[in-house]
């Protein structure tokens, strides 16, 4: 009896386990891995701030944010279009004054860098990326993330456009023939023949880099360019290339809107480096993102971020031209097709470039530092 009675106890607890047993596995099965639950939260706390400030330098003309509200059209994306130096300094004035009006600035590293990061005004890029198709650093450009910014979090680089340093050139007054590296810009035939954005500008913080950093120019290369050929400055750069168009000029540092007057049949081109003796940079050519500390929509930000970091937001973002209709830029991710580029945007392999974008090359203190040397010096004749 006793025997009998432990039988069919025992019979009921196997029973009973392997009821249990299956349902367990199936809700092992059914369970979402951590980081699309975290995506899922995140998109819908970004649906309920329903709205994403952006301040853009240069990439997020409207085709390209019309696909981000194709696919979230419950979050109404605002952007506020500017310069790197006044939307930088726009923003760090907002968050001194404790009124944090933008959630994401995409421009120039040297902005990012220079303005925003040091101002203090950023937050942690790398913590918000959720998707792993993003975290997977091998679908990236070497192999790796790159950020400008020593703690590795904060400047997201999205692009590695092989670039010209800024120069442009009349083509009525020079024969591009007759430069094979970047030394024939300083013969002392093209004296006084150059107009420039002054070099305390942002706007061409990138070729200065390259020419500081790179081993074979230098400093004394920025002393020959900024002193000996004695540029014209200005500031405002669409009258730089009409002045270069009307022969005025006949080289042009950091001019804007070549292509739009290429197009218009005047005599404008930008110079082609591709076979010049040092190189060509590899420049993220207004092409970092930061997420802005304090930003009024934290999750709408991190939405976007991700969705603009992803296959889909890449290859949208290489399908169109910049906000001053420069055509679409090299994005770092290499799992994308390349095939809809312009050749000029594509990195092609045997050639030798010099990607600047590396973060002991972020810092522009000495740059800087001799470019007012370069200004002092002009302020004085």
């Amino acid at each position: 009896m006793y025997r009998s009675g432990r039988n069919r106890a025992l019979a009921v607890s196997v029973s009973l386990l392997g009821f249990l047993i299956p349902s367990g596995t199936a809700h092992t099965a059914d369970a979402k891995p951590s980081w699309q639950m975290t995506w899922e939260n995140t998109v819908a706390a970004a649906k309920k701030e329903g709205r994403l400030n952006f301040y853009v330098g240069r990439y997020g003309s409207e085709p390209l944010l019309n696909e981000f509200r194709k696919e979230f059209p419950e979050i109404k994306i605002f952007s506020t279009n500017g310069t790197g130096n006044s939307l930088g300094t726009r923003i760090v004035a907002e968050a001194r004054a404790g009124n944090v009006l933008a959630d994401l600035y995409s421009g120039g590293a040297v902005t990012n860098f220079e303005i925003l990061y040091k101002g203090k005004a950023l937050g942690s890029l790398k913590s918000a990326l959720i998707l792993p198709e993003i975290l997977d650093e091998s679908k990236w450009y070497d192999g790796k993330h790159c950020y400008n910014d020593p703690e590795q979090q904060h400047v997201f680089i999205y692009l590695a456009n092989p670039t010209s340093t800024s120069i442009y050139f009349n083509t009525n007054l020079v024969n591009p023939k007759d430069f094979k590296s970047y030394w024939d810009l300083v013969n002392p035939k093209w004296k006084s023949k150059y107009v420039s954005q002054e070099p305390t500008s942002t706007g061409i913080g990138p070729s200065l880099q390259f020419f500081f950093y790179h081993p074979e120019l230098g400093p004394e290369f920025l002393r020959k360019l900024f002193i000996d050929m004695q540029p014209v400055y200005s500031r405002d750069r669409r009258q730089m290339t009409d002045w270069l168009a009307q022969g005025k000029f006949a080289l042009c540092m950091g001019c804007r809107d070549s292509d739009r007057a290429r197009k218009q049949g005047l005599p404008v081109d930008d110079m082609d480096m591709v076979d010049w003796k040092e190189g060509m940079p590899v420049s993220p050519g207004g092409g970092s993102i930061s997420l802005i500390k304090g930003g009024p929509h934290p999750n709408a930000a991190k939405v976007f971020i991700n969705w603009f970091l992803s296959r889909r937001g890449q290859i949208a973002l290489q399908k169109y031209d910049d906000l001053y209709g420069q055509e679409p830029p090299n994005s770092r991710r290499i799992d994308i097709p390349k095939d809809m580029l312009p050749t000029s945007s594509r990195l092609v392999e045997g050639r030798r470039y010099f990607d600047f974008t590396d973060p002991k090359y972020a810092d522009m203190t000495p740059i800087y530092q001799l470019a007012k040397e370069f200004m002092k010096g002009r302020e004085g004749k």
